[in-house]
């Protein structure tokens, strides 16, 4: 198994996160592997064999090979039907916006080619680019390339969005909205159109998702003792309202997330 992150040009900086590679052989042994929110949209290519994304336990569809995946409310099960070859953009929550008009409510828990976002003219140029492309780092070129190129309006994204977003950033998750809109309460309406609309879902799933990230990390690292000092490091109410949460987004409970094979492949990137 090969994963690898790489940073983006100092120009997209702010608004892509990282690129990341999975490369991995096919095993007739492999398990369904469990995707969790974590308040990111990513596009990604395949240039292996088909992934299936399950809808039920034995129901599935099959991703698109070049793909943008929306914000996640709830966890979904992936299973490769053969080798892994995948090159994805792991963008911020506010990054995404900037390349699309439509609302991006409409991308939330599925998964939308990007002929339907980009045109199927373009979408067919930068896919055959990036299969055509002899390496990753000619592939992270040609897609920052796309990307500067696309580049909408900077305005894009409303103040209130930007500043709650860099809020829930800076502090986990774990601040509570009405305290980030001590200023103008009845700005929450204002704020939950505008998120919808640029990040796909509510402040408070947000929250939520990011508040996963930071506990998965402690628990994947063992950088806390127990389950209570999570819940307390990351401002929840006491341990049940942690494994409330967990549950809620990730589908089972922290103990049962942790040396389950089902979770090998998100535990991947914590490490």
């Amino acid at each position: 198994m090969n994963y690898q992150t790489f940073k983006p040009h100092k120009d997209l900086e702010s608004i892509v996160k990282f690129y990341w590679i999975l490369e991995v052989p096919f095993d007739p042994k492999n398990q369904k592997q469990k995707i969790v929110p974590d308040g990111c949209i990513e596009m990604t290519f395949n240039f292996g064999d088909k992934i299936r994304r399950y809808t039920s336990e034995n129901d599935f569809i099959l991703h698109p090979n070049a793909m943008v995946m929306g914000q996640r409310t709830k966890s979904f099960d992936i299973l490769p039907n053969g080798n892994v070859d995948t090159f994805a953009i792991c963008f911020y929550p506010i990054g995404f916006a900037n390349f699309v008009t439509r609302p991006l409510e409409n991308l939330v828990d599925k998964e939308t080619a990007i002929s339907e976002l980009f045109g199927q003219e373009v979408a067919s140029i930068l896919e055959q680019e990036m299969i055509q492309a002899t390496d990753t780092i000619q592939r992270i070129d040609i897609i920052e390339a796309f990307f500067l190129k696309m580049l909408i309006d900077k305005n894009t994204i409303s103040n209130i969005v930007k500043s709650t977003v860099d809020v829930l950033l800076k502090t986990n998750g774990t601040t509570p909205i009405n305290d980030i809109l001590t200023d103008n309460i009845s700005k929450r309406r204002q704020l939950e159109r505008h998120f919808r609309k640029q990040i796909g879902i509510s402040p408070k799933q947000l929250s939520k998702a990011i508040r996963l990230q930071t506990t998965l990390n402690l628990l994947l690292n063992k950088k806390s003792e127990t389950l209570t000092d999570i819940a307390y490091e990351n401002d929840y109410f006491d341990q049940n309202h942690f494994i409330k949460d967990f549950k809620d987004l990730v589908g089972v409970t922290p103990k049962e997330y942790l040396n389950n094979e089902h979770m090998a492949l998100s535990a991947l990137f914590y490490k």
